[in-house]
C-alpha cells in the first residue's frame, strides 16, 4: 500500500491528516481478519488556543504510544503519562471514580487563563459555588 502526504492545512493552519479510513478500507480488502474501527479524532474535538510545540511533541507521544499497543494486542486501554513515564491505562482504572473539579479554585482559574476560555459562571455562580463547598466543609468545625 502506497500512501501519499499531502501538504493541506485547515483554517487554523494545523496540518490534516490523512483519513484513517483508507488503512481500513485495504486492510478490510485483504479479508485475512475481521476489522472493527472506531475512531474520533481528538485534535478537532476542543481547541481554545493554538498548540505549540510542548503540545505536537506530547500528542505526538501519546498517539506513538496507543499505535504501540494496539499493535501489540491490548485493548480497553488508554496512553498516557504516569510520573513522566508512558504507560498503558486501563479504562476501568480511569473509569472507577469521579474527579470533582472545583471551580472556585485557583488550578481552574489558571486553567481558563491559560486556555482563553470564559467561565460561563457569573459572580451569583461563583459566589454560591463558595457557600456550598463553605458549608460542604464546615461539618467539621468544632468536631476536632
Amino acid at each position: 500500500m502506497i500512501v501519499s502526504f499531502v501538504e493541506l492545512r485547515d483554517i487554523f493552519c494545523r496540518r490534516l491528516l490523512l483519513s484513517i479510513l483508507t488503512f481500513q478500507d485495504h486492510f478490510a480488502e485483504q479479508k485475512i481478519l475481521p476489522i472493527t474501527l472506531k475512531y474520533i479524532d481528538p485534535t478537532y474535538m476542543i481547541r481554545a488556543i493554538p498548540s505549540n510545540a510542548s503540545d505536537n511533541v506530547y500528542c505526538t507521544l501519546l498517539a506513538q504510544s496507543a499505535v504501540h499497543g494496539a499493535m501489540a494486542g491490548y485493548t480497553g486501554y488508554t496512553s498516557g503519562l504516569v510520573n513522566g513515564r508512558q504507560t498503558y491505562i486501563p479504562f476501568y482504572r480511569i473509569t472507577e471514580r469521579q474527579n470533582h473539579v472545583v471551580i472556585t479554585d485557583r488550578m481552574w482559574a489558571r486553567l481558563l487563563s491559560s486556555t482563553n476560555q470564559p467561565s460561563f459562571l457569573g459572580a451569583e455562580g461563583v459566589n454560591e459555588e463558595k457557600k456550598e463547598e463553605e458549608a460542604s466543609n464546615n461539618f467539621l468545625d468544632g468536631h476536632c
